[in-house]
């Protein structure tokens, strides 16, 4: 499996930005799909995922950026889509895609050892 992320780039604060994630070497629908983000000396921290569930999709957001960010996911292209508007400098970090091929409960979603692949870092910076 790969992951190819694009989208990062320089923004002002209040601005947007979509970050795309192409995956490669999936030959399931039902795998988990998340974001990731990790600012200069700070620990990596969840952002946003999206998981199969009763025959739809479920997403899920870290409390910080509910209301201004959204992850999408294009079945057919196996890429997952995170639309971030109302930028803030807060919001400046490296963001990472990953993807779990295995079922993801709840309680673990934000929980980085449940994605066993991971895409390159796209970096978004918001100034202020």
């Amino acid at each position: 499996v790969q992951l190819q992320a694009s989208g990062g780039g320089l923004v002002q604060a209040g601005g947007s930005l979509r970050l795309s994630c192409a995956a490669s070497g999936l030959t399931s629908s039902t795998y988990v799909m998340g974001w990731f983000r990790q600012a200069p000396g700070k620990e990596r921290e969840f952002v946003a995922a999206c998981r199969y569930w009763s025959g739809g999709y479920m997403t899920h957001y870290t409390d910080s950026v509910k209301g201004r960010f959204a992850i999408s996911r294009d079945i057919a292209r196996n890429t997952v889509y995170l639309q971030m508007n109302s930028l803030k400098p807060g919001d400046t970090a490296s963001y990472y895609c990953a993807v779990s091929p295995g079922t993801v409960i709840a309680g673990l979603i934000r929980e980085s050892s449940q994605y066993n692949y991971w895409g390159q870092g796209t970096l978004v910076t918001v100034s202020s």
